[in-house]
């Protein structure tokens, strides 16, 4: 059984309950983890564990909030306030740790689904999207890591350019993959706003509503968006219901045309952010 699965941000009990709640056997099934693994939520450490050790029964993609704690293991970036991520940087397994999420992917096509963190910009297929994460998880694995990060950040350039190059081709692609939410139908995107669809700013939509964009025959599944909610459509299942905020933590059984939506609650309440 295939199994796609909305933002953890650290919340291990909520994991287990869900692994409890679907009978999960790591000989049997495989969980597709939608990025945010860590942060804001009481056990992050834990749940970075719990995934390594799962080996190949899990497959988990890079959020925002995980390249984040990256560059605070490489001193790029000190954590925030609210930051939960004291007990990975302290940790005696650190280094291993943090060499197995920087091996994690930026998007991954399998189970009949093509999965990002966040969005896919409207210039973007399905092949260029797989192709231009593959050129970031080529960084994030290679000896350039920590130049990377340090260049990571920013919100320009806003727009997708095939001739883009170096450091903003690979900035470009990571605001898309892990932080896109609006978009504007000439494909610039939006940073500013993380309230839920109906706060689009003028000019802007969801990634999804974009007319025309070049990924609407593939079936995409994503995360990111807690405000959104939970979004099951035939061709975008979006799976981020806030566990961390004080909602619940979605998965969705993908077999063949069957699917099934299974939520567990999850006790943290804390501010909705991004």
């Amino acid at each position: 059984m295939n199994y796609l699965i909305g933002d953890l941000q650290g919340c291990c009990d909520a994991l287990e309950r869900l692994l409890q709640r679907i009978a999960f056997s790591p000989s049997r099934d495989h969980l597709w983890l939608l990025g945010d693994l860590v942060n804001r939520g009481p056990a992050s450490l834990a749940t970075l564990r719990r995934l390594a050790g799962l080996e190949s029964a899990a497959t988990c993609l890079l959020g925002n909030h995980d390249l984040h704690l990256l560059a605070a293991h490489h001193d790029v970036r000190r954590p925030h306030r609210g930051d939960t991520l004291d007990d990975i940087l302290a940790a005696p397994d650190r280094a291993a740790l943090m060499d197995w999420l920087r091996r994690q992917r930026m998007a991954v096509l399998d189970a009949g689904w093509l999965m990002v963190h966040a969005g896919v910009p409207p210039q973007w297929s399905r092949d260029d999207t797989l192709a231009l994460a593959a050129e970031v998880e080529a960084v994030l694995r290679g000896p350039d890591l920590p130049d990377f990060l340090q260049a990571m950040y920013g919100n320009e350039p806003a727009r997708w350019s095939p001739g883009l190059a170096g450091t903003a081709r690979l900035r470009f692609t990571v605001n898309a993959l892990t932080r896109l939410r609006f978009c504007s139908a000439d494909g610039e995107l939006d940073f500013k706003t993380k309230d839920g669809a109906g706060a689009a700013p003028a000019g802007f939509m969801p990634w999804f509503e974009v007319p025309g964009r070049r990924s609407a025959d593939t079936r995409i599944a994503f995360g990111h968006w807690s405000t959104l909610g939970l979004l099951d459509r035939p061709d975008l299942l979006g799976l981020d219901t806030g566990c961390v905020w004080g909602g619940r933590l979605t998965a969705a059984r993908v077999d063949g045309g069957r699917r099934e939506i299974i939520q567990v609650d999850c006790e943290q309440a804390q501010r909705p952010g991004g």
